[in-house]
């Protein structure tokens, strides 16, 4: 089992019941909506799905809803459009049916936004236009290379101030629609300043949620400005090289990633990396060298999480796609330098009791190569604590809240296990040697950890570690 975790997207590929409990068994942690494409009535059947197959295979795959934001994109096509080198197109305010000659967007702003001579990219950067003219509805753009268009691809302006607010009335709604389906993550598109995140925290509490993690996507320049400010408020960080890789120079991406994932470990932060991990499994069996060098590579840099988007959603290997995943995850992670990371971690920990005794269980679980370290927890807390020390072996959590097991999804090497509560510390003692044995099949001989705080809901923080060998 790896310890960094997989998010797949679902969609038409993976949208089966059947599709999605494979994708569990193989290593799914976290599902994701993407609603930029799915509808309500789309997301609740995956929802109650993915409910179901938790009770069925006793697991806690936790939901993820990645917002709209404040994007552009195309509107509807007849069908897919060819765009051709030197050629002229309109892009109009006005909702048309679009061809390749002409197509509308979903932001009419744009128009005032653009001046002569900008560059605008569509479909992720592929295809790229440039500013010629301007009329009252509609600008006019030349054609910089061939390509293809359809309905609702994005179109990104590099380095022109959108006058788009943050939360439109769509966001808003999907938001109040995850908070009534009890979704566990929201990543947020186009976050471009801490206040975005501020907007949305307001509107949780207004919705009296205060379990929701807050994942903040970086996709542009502005946001890279902020980034220690975004990282600081929010639950975690994703690294979008798609739009990122439009919004500024794609040479630039690789060190972005790296400078966020140890930001987000100083800070003791989730973070994501996104887009493009393993595509050439969307149509192929097998992934390329350079994209088993990519995983690899973020799994080495310490990365929570990685995710899977056109491979599971349209891909034509869904399944396959994310065991080639967990593969490569699993042999990355035998190179970490696992000791490297508690030092490292140590020198940003906050001088408190939990995070000095996190620091100890891990580096004792490290050295004298423990088979587990077990968290009996009410809050999660403990257990993001160890995460972010990055022990050897994996963390076991335990609670009897399925919304606390829940909110563990993302951080690296933990797993959780929903228990009815437990009353006495020989109760805590014998309960975590027996599901530790159960799930990671240990033996006479193998030593475990387990720490916590007791007794559980009068102390606040961890005040105990036992080492047992079984």
């Amino acid at each position: 089992m790896s310890k960094t975790k997989i998010i797949a997207t679902i969609g038409p590929s993976s949208q089966d019941k059947d599709i999605l409990r494979e994708l569990i068994k193989n290593g799914m942690d976290v599902a994701r909506l993407n609603l930029s494409h799915a509808s309500h009535d789309f997301c609740t059947d995956i929802i109650n799905k993915i409910n179901e197959l938790n009770e069925e295979l006793n697991t806690s795959v936790a939901i993820m809803f990645d917002t709209h934001g404040p994007n552009v994109r195309i509107g509807k096509i007849d069908g897919k459009a060819n765009l051709t080198k030197g050629n002229k197109i309109e892009i109009h305010s006005d909702e048309i049916v679009g061809n390749d000659q002409r197509f509308s967007i979903n932001y009419p702003g744009l128009i005032n936004d653009v001046k002569y001579g900008n560059i605008l990219k569509v479909d992720d950067g592929k295809i790229e236009l440039k500013v010629i003219d301007k009329e009252l509805n509609y600008i006019i753009c030349e054609v910089l290379n061939d390509g293809v268009i359809s309905s609702n691809k994005s179109l990104n302006a590099p380095s022109i101030k959108l006058n788009i607010p943050f939360l439109s009335a769509k966001d808003k709604e999907d938001i109040i629609f995850a908070s009534k389906m009890n979704v566990d993550f929201l990543a947020l598109s186009f976050v471009s300043a801490s206040d975005d995140i501020l907007d949305i925290n307001d509107l949780l509490i207004e919705l009296e949620n205060d379990h929701m993690g807050i994942i903040a996507k970086i996709e542009n320049e502005n946001a890279l400005d902020e980034i220690d400010e975004i990282i600081k408020i929010s639950d975690g960080v994703m690294v979008a090289r798609g739009d990122l890789g439009v919004e500024v120079p794609i040479e630039r991406v690789p060190g972005i990633q790296k400078k966020i994932i140890n930001k987000c470990h100083a800070f003791g932060k989730i973070s994501i990396v996104a887009t493009e991990m393993i595509s050439s499994m969307e149509k192929s069996v097998r992934p390329t060298r350079a994209e088993v060098s990519d995983i690899a590579n973020a799994v080495l840099d310490g990365t929570d999480a990685v995710m899977l988007s056109g491979e599971t959603t349209i891909g034509n290997y869904p399944v396959e796609t994310l065991s080639t995943m967990d593969k490569i995850i699993s042999s990355a992670e035998e190179d970490i330098n696992y000791l490297d990371f508690l030092s490292r971690a140590m020198q940003s920990e906050t001088q408190d009791i939990t995070g000095f005794i996190s620091y100890s269980v891990s580096e004792c679980a490290s050295r004298l190569k423990c088979k587990t370290i077990v968290i009996p927890t009410l809050s999660g807390y403990t257990a993001r604590k160890v995460s972010h020390f990055r022990p050897y072996c994996p963390v076991l959590a335990l609670s009897p809240d399925p919304q606390v097991i829940k909110s563990l999804s993302l951080h690296f090497g933990v797993s959780g296990y929903v228990i009815p509560e437990l009353k006495s510390f020989d109760e805590i003692i014998e309960k975590s040697k027996i599901l530790a044995e159960r799930k990671f099949n240990l033996g006479p001989g193998d030593s475990i950890i387990i720490t916590g705080g007791y007794p559980l809901k009068k102390v606040k923080h961890t005040n105990f570690m036992k080492i047992e060998e079984l």
